[in-house]
């Protein structure tokens, strides 16, 4: 019976985001100051997490920006993480996601001409572009969300850090907030559809202020050390 529910959750979940995604399309010319669409995104978020039976409970939450920009430096456990964060954290949060999800119809669609931030992954002049263009993005006054293991996480531990957030941290010069995100592998694994209830606990961390914002390598190490330092404090390895 569980599982038959799993999948009548999942199925729930993929026609909605489907839904959804269209009318993130639909609307992008009314758009103004983007406050549409994370509206429409917060609202998928929530239902999604419905649908799924997931609450979610924050700690230090005074430490979340409110209208200020600032970069949430955050674990990456399960496909929920995203609609978690969108849905609980008081903040219009934009997403830096890989460029390759772009090719998705529909919902690729929405990542490119929305509100979020595109990275090219690979070398050569139009990584060096997406990355300034994303620097650019954050200095004119938009939080950010980086994943810093890059992917997820495939036994419920934390994983080492990947450079290329603290660099895209250290060259816009603004706050890092760790933010440990608790829970969610348990209720939806890597590699796994399987969709289980549950509560996700969400830790924030007082803002952590980047010393120069200078592109060394100096620079980008002390700011990785502090944000494990202060994950791994939160951190509870997760059981499949």
């Amino acid at each position: 019976m569980s599982l038959l529910i799993s999948i009548l959750r999942f199925l729930a979940s993929t026609i909605a985001t489907a839904i959804i995604a269209v009318v993130a399309f639909v609307t992008l010319p009314f758009n103004r100051n983007e406050k549409l669409y994370h509206r429409i995104g917060r609202f998928w978020s929530r239902l999604l997490l419905r649908i799924c039976g997931v609450r979610v409970e924050l700690h230090g939450a005074e430490h979340c920006a409110h209208g200020a920009s600032v970069i949430y430096a955050a674990n990456h456990a399960s496909m929920l993480d995203i609609p978690v964060v969108i849905a609980s954290v008081p903040d219009d949060i934009r997403l830096v996601y890989k460029k390759e999800l772009e090719k998705i119809p529909v919902f690729g669609w929405g990542l490119r001409y929305g509100s979020y931030i595109g990275i090219d992954r690979g070398r050569g002049s139009e990584a060096r572009r997406s990355l300034e263009e994303a620097v650019d993005k954050i200095r004119r006054g938009a939080s950010v969300l980086l994943f810093v293991e890059g992917t997820r996480t495939s036994d419920g531990r934390l994983q080492p850090f990947k450079r290329g957030a603290f660099n895209l941290a250290a060259r816009s010069g603004v706050p890092v907030i760790p933010l440990t995100i608790n829970g969610t592998y348990a209720l939806v694994p890597k590699h796994s559809l399987r969709i289980r209830p549950g509560t996700v606990h969400l830790h924030f961390d007082p803002p952590i202020t980047v010393e120069n914002a200078e592109n060394d390598r100096e620079t980008e190490t002390r700011l990785m050390e502090r944000v494990r330092i202060a994950m791994e404090s939160h951190y509870v390895v997760q059981e499949d």
